[in-house]
């Protein structure tokens, strides 16, 4: 990529599109009565999935942007779950007690702060909730410095056959700028005990753009960390955004890449993962080629959600904990973030749902259009206009974003197919976000494009 585009897109904010519209477009006037409306329909749209969000991590680490709490000790993580169990009654019985779950995800936060019984305790919760599907798929996000075997052979136990790895960089100087002291031997210890307790898939999160991190770096951890052949690879950018993450206030902005900088790591970092067999999936995700998401991408059938590049078929999402976001087929609904008032909203009878987003038939178009870009990096605006009923040429009519793009060499469009150049794949937000009919309306900041 030419250093003019970089300077030009690369400093842009732009939202990740895992969901349209994206969270700031969210407001109070979607609550708990809509949403208990929604879910009594749940059943009928076939298998869903189920977010579980666990907030709590035993120490902070400095780049981190999820809803997280710091604790040291058991009893307000216990009390969370209590809450929790008690939402998932709730609404199990606003959905009428018969849902199928085909996918379950726990995310943090750390889930595995939980003690093994513990968290056995919440997988009989959820399964007397719901009706688990004979091929039910359950993921857990892990922070390998706390797993202990216990909770390796809890999960394993339970089902489990997902796990994610938070990694983010193995280079001693990057890990303590960041607070996240990881040793590779704690990381493999994590990866062996899951594999022989029947985890078959296990992903490794690595980030670029942390502070004193160089190319040389980048590389090396992604030589480090696919000795261990985890299956997937996500591969994030930092996102500074301190006014709304206080505790990133603690990094060096000194020390922070440029857009430039931050480009070339994440090209190297996917080069080095190509050599080593991977195939690049979707804008950050890279998978071994006989996993599902790359056959998915080969196939066109890739799908991308809050959890970022995705098999997962599924149109209706339950969200279940503090911050967590769910989608039905007509819309969006979120928790109350903070803690005490999403357990005061639970624990006296009622839905936590804080806020949300009921979809247009134009929300719901543009919403294929930006996930078709995000993961085959064109989209067919004739096609999939014929297929909804739209005639997909308003989009391209006065879409001065796209036709900067377009002149830049960013993107080609012909006979109605938009497409992104091969070169210029890390700017493919930027094109998403010319076919964002609410970008820049919300004062949001997001993390950078490149």
């Amino acid at each position: 990529m030419s250093d003019a585009l970089v300077a030009k897109y690369g400093e842009a904010r732009l939202p990740r599109y895992t969901s349209y519209p994206t969270a700031p477009a969210f407001s109070p006037v979607v609550g708990p009565e809509e949403y208990a409306h929604g879910l009594s329909d749940v059943a009928a749209s076939g298998p869903v999935s189920v977010y579980l969000h666990v907030p709590f991590c035993r120490s902070m680490c400095w780049y981190c942007g999820c809803h997280t709490t710091i604790t040291r000790q058991d009893a307000p993580v216990l009390e969370y779950l209590d809450v929790l169990s008690q939402e998932i009654e709730l609404v199990s019985q606003a959905a009428r007690n018969e849902v199928p779950v085909k996918n379950v995800h726990f995310g943090g936060g750390t889930p595995t702060i939980m003690k093994p019984d513990e968290f056995s305790s919440l997988m009989d919760k959820l399964k007397s909730a719901f009706q688990f599907t004979r091929d039910c798929s359950v993921a857990v996000e892990i922070d390998p410095r706390t797993l202990s075997s216990a909770m390796i052979a809890a999960l394993g136990e339970n089902g489990v056959d997902r796990a994610s790895l938070g990694v983010q960089s193995f280079d001693p100087v990057v890990q303590k700028a960041i607070n996240r002291i990881q040793s590779f031997e704690q990381t493999q210890a994590a990866v062996t005990g899951l594999r022989g307790y029947g985890v078959t898939s296990i992903n490794f999160d690595l980030i670029y753009g942390l502070p004193y991190q160089t190319i040389e770096s980048c590389i090396e951890t992604v030589r480090t960390a696919v000795e261990l052949r985890p299956e997937r690879f996500a591969v994030f950018g930092y996102a500074h955004v301190p006014a709304f993450k206080k505790h990133q206030r603690l990094i060096d902005e000194a020390a922070l890449p440029d857009a430039a900088q931050r480009n070339e790591q994440a090209e190297a970092i996917a080069q080095e993962l190509e050599s080593a067999g991977y195939v690049r999936v979707g804008l950050d995700h890279f998978a071994l080629p006989d996993d599902q998401l790359a056959i998915a991408s080969v196939s066109g059938t890739l799908r991308r959600n809050f959890q970022g590049y995705t098999t997962d078929e599924c149109e209706t999402l339950i969200g279940l904990g503090a911050s967590a976001i769910g989608r039905l087929p007509d819309g969006y609904v979120q928790n109350h973030v903070a803690l005490g008032r999403y357990a005061e909203r639970i624990s006296s009878g009622l839905l936590a749902t804080a806020k949300g987003y009921k979809l247009t038939d134009e929300d719901k178009f543009r919403a294929r259009v930006i996930e078709r870009l995000m993961c085959d990096f064109k989209v067919d605006l004739a096609k999939l206009g014929a297929e909804g009923g739209y005639d997909a040429g308003f989009l391209l009519e006065r879409n001065d974003r796209l036709d900067s793009l377009a002149s830049d060499g960013v993107v080609t469009i012909e006979n109605g197919c938009v497409t992104v150049s091969k070169e210029h794949r890390f700017m493919v937000r930027a094109v998403a976000a010319a076919f964002d009919a609410y970008f820049g309306s919300f004062g949001r900041t997001h993390s950078k494009a490149a």
